[in-house]
């Protein structure tokens, strides 16, 4: 009679709570593994700084000095191709938990203009032109990509709706030189 009262009284049981455990245990873990912990502004601002140091140690020239865009005159083709180009916008599901810092440090946000680029086969600060769509206004590249996509440009936009709405476009881009 003792052990059918204690038995009653179990909301589940000990194998259950067990498995439930378990189970909790890997969803934190999980959570913690694919979503990181968001980052405090002031280790993004530290990060970014150390980047700068790095980056002009290995080049010797600044962020900023990739991030200058050259006068009219200065433009100079150094070779033209046709690329897949798509949009972007600074947005957590298509960047990173820091959606404005690009790949090079350049706060896009801040910014606030649309001259930035994402492409895997160009260099950093590297100045190119989409003459068919943009005219003669000049992009840097900023930005990288997923890995997978090696030969597309990705245009950095400030709103998501003109991002969807520029979708994927196949086009000839004038690469200038330094």
């Amino acid at each position: 009679m003792l052990s059918l009262a204690t038995h009653e009284n179990k909301i589940f049981s000990l194998k259950f709570a067990k498995k439930l455990i378990i189970f909790l245990i890997f969803v934190v873990i999980f959570n913690f593994l694919l979503f990181s912990v968001p980052t405090l502004a002031k280790n993004i601002d530290a990060k970014a700084g150390i980047s700068k140091k790095i980056e002009k140690i290995i080049t010797g020239k600044n962020l900023t000095d990739y991030n200058k865009l050259p006068s009219s005159s200065d433009l100079k083709v150094a070779w033209t191709g046709s690329y897949a180009m798509t949009a972007y916008n600074s947005e957590v599901a298509q960047c990173d938990d820091s959606p404005c810092i690009t790949a090079n440090g350049f706060n896009v946000c801040k910014h606030n203009t649309e001259d930035t680029v994402a492409a895997n086969f160009l260099k950093f600060g590297t100045k190119i032109r989409i003459p068919e769509m943009f005219g003669d206004r000049v992009f840097v590249v900023r930005d990288r990509m997923n890995r997978r996509y090696t030969d597309r440009v990705d245009i950095w936009m400030k709103e998501k709706p003109s991002a969807v709405q520029f979708g994927i476009r196949y086009m000839k881009i004038e690469v200038l030189e330094p």
